[in-house]
C-alpha cells in the first residue's frame, strides 16, 4: 500500500479551452473592425447599385388544370409512376399527353417560333410589335448588361461572331427544305425564353403552371397569354391528330362524292325532261339505268354524310377542355429586382469577406512566423 501511495503520478496533459481561442479570434476581429466595416460598406455600395441598375421585370403566372379521359386504369398506382415519366399507360385506348410533357413542349424550337411572333404593346412604341422586333430593333441593354458582354461575356461574344460568319458561308448541297433552321438572332431569342416563359408541373395535383416574365407588365401579360393558347393549341393538336386526319379523309371523300352524286342527278334529270313523251323501250331501259346509278350515288353519298358528320363529333369528343384556374392578369407590382434583398445579400457577402479577411491574413502571419523560426 506504501508503493501505491508513493508512486508518482503520470504528468497531466494541458488543457485546450475553446474559450481561450474564441477570446482570441475575438480579439482579432476587433483590433480590424475598421477594415472589416470598409469591405462590408464597399459590398453594401456595390449592393445598392445592382439593386438599381438591374432592368425591372414583371411576372404573370396561369393555373390550368388539363382534362383527363374519366376511364380509371386497373394498373393502379403504376399509371401514376409511369405519368410522372411522361407515359401513359391507360386501358381507354386514347393518346392522351401527360402533363408532364408541358415543359418540354414549351421549351421547344416550333413552339418558340411561333412565341416570338407574338405582338406586344410597349410604353414609347405607338404600335404592337413582335417579340422577335421588340429584343432584336427596340430593346437595349442596361449598364450591367454591357458590362457582363464586355467583360464576362466577351470570349462567348467572340465565338459567336466567328461561327455566325461560318454558318452565312455554308451552302448545304443535300435537301433541307424539311428541317427546322434557325438564325442566330432567332436561336438568341429561343435560348432566351427559357428563362422568360416556363412551365411548372405539380405531380400531386396535376395542376399547370406557366410563367412568363417581361420588362413591362402589359407585354408580359400578352405574352403569357399567348404562351398559354399556344400550349393548348399544341395539346389539342397532338390529342386529335389521328382523329383529325380520319375527318378530313372523310371529308374529301365525300366532297367527291357530293360532286358525282350531283352530276348523276343532274343527268338523270335532263334524260326525263328531254324523253317526257317517249316511251319506247331503249329509252326506259336508259333511265332505268341513270335511276339505278343515281341511287347508288345517292346510297354512298348519304352513308359519307352521316360518317362526316360522326367524325365531326368524335373530334368535339376527343379535344381536350382545360379549365383555366387562375387566368392571365396584369401585375401592378414588379418581380424584380428585389432591392431590399439584393442589398441584403451584398452586405452579407461583404461581411463574410471582410471577416474572411482578417482570419486569412493572421493565419498567414502565423504561418510566415513558423516558417521563418524553423529556417
Amino acid at each position: 500500500m506504501t508503493e501505491l501511495k508513493n508512486t508518482p503520478l503520470p504528468p497531466q496533459q494541458p488543457v485546450e479551452e475553446d474559450e481561450i481561442d474564441l477570446i482570441q479570434l475575438a480579439k482579432v476581429l476587433w483590433k480590424s473592425r475598421k477594415k472589416v466595416i470598409k469591405i462590408t460598406i464597399a459590398f453594401m455600395v456595390l449592393g445598392v447599385l445592382v439593386a438599381f441598375l438591374t432592368p425591372t421585370e414583371y411576372s404573370v403566372t396561369t393555373i390550368m388544370v388539363p382534362q383527363i379521359s374519366g376511364g380509371q386504369s386497373k394498373l393502379g398506382g403504376l399509371s401514376s409512376l409511369a405519368a410522372m415519366a411522361g407515359i401513359n399507360i391507360n386501358t381507354n385506348g386514347g393518346s392522351e399527353i401527360s402533363p408532364m410533357v408541358y415543359p418540354q413542349i414549351v421549351q421547344s424550337i416550333p413552339f418558340k417560333k411561333e412565341l416570338i411572333k407574338t405582338k406586344l404593346t410597349f410604353e414609347g412604341i405607338d404600335h404592337p410589335v413582335t417579340y422577335y422586333d421588340y429584343y432584336m430593333n427596340y430593346s437595349k441593354p442596361g449598364v450591367l448588361g454591357i458590362i457582363m458582354k464586355y467583360t464576362l461575356g466577351l470570349p462567348g461574344t467572340i465565338k459567336k461572331a466567328i461561327f455566325a460568319k461560318k454558318r452565312e458561308n455554308f451552302k448545304p448541297v443535300a435537301d433541307t427544305s424539311k428541317l427546322l433552321w434557325l438564325t442566330p438572332e432567332q436561336e438568341k431569342l429561343a435560348k432566351h425564353l427559357d428563362n422568360t416563359v416556363y412551365v411548372n408541373v405539380d405531380v400531386k395535383t396535376g395542376n399547370v403552371t406557366l410563367v412568363a416574365i417581361m420588362p413591362e407588365a402589359l407585354a408580359a401579360a400578352q405574352l403569357g397569354k399567348r404562351a398559354q393558347e399556344l400550349l393548348q393549341q399544341f395539346i389539342i393538336d397532338y390529342k386529335i391528330k389521328k382523329t383529325k386526319a380520319q375527318l378530313d379523309f372523310i371529308r374529301g371523300r365525300y366532297l367527291y362524292r357530293k360532286k358525282a352524286f350531283e352530276e348523276v342527278q343532274n343527268r338523270l334529270a335532263r334524260f326525263i325532261d328531254q324523253n317526257r313523251n317517249v316511251s319506247t323501250a331503249v329509252a326506259k331501259a336508259q333511265q332505268e339505268r341513270l335511276q339505278n346509278e343515281y341511287q347508288l350515288a345517292f346510297g354512298v353519298y348519304s352513308s359519307l354524310a352521316q360518317q362526316l358528320e360522326q367524325a365531326k363529333i368524335q373530334v368535339k369528343q376527343e379535344t381536350p377542355v382545360f379549365s383555366i384556374i387562375q387566368p392571365v392578369t396584369v401585375p401592378n407590382q414588379r418581380f424584380k429586382p428585389k432591392r431590399v434583398q439584393i442589398l441584403i445579400i451584398w452586405t452579407f457577402i461583404g461581411l463574410i469577406i471582410g471577416i474572411g479577411w482578417v482570419f486569412g491574413k493572421e493565419y498567414l502571419q502565423k504561418v510566415k512566423k513558423e516558417w521563418e523560426a524553423k529556417e
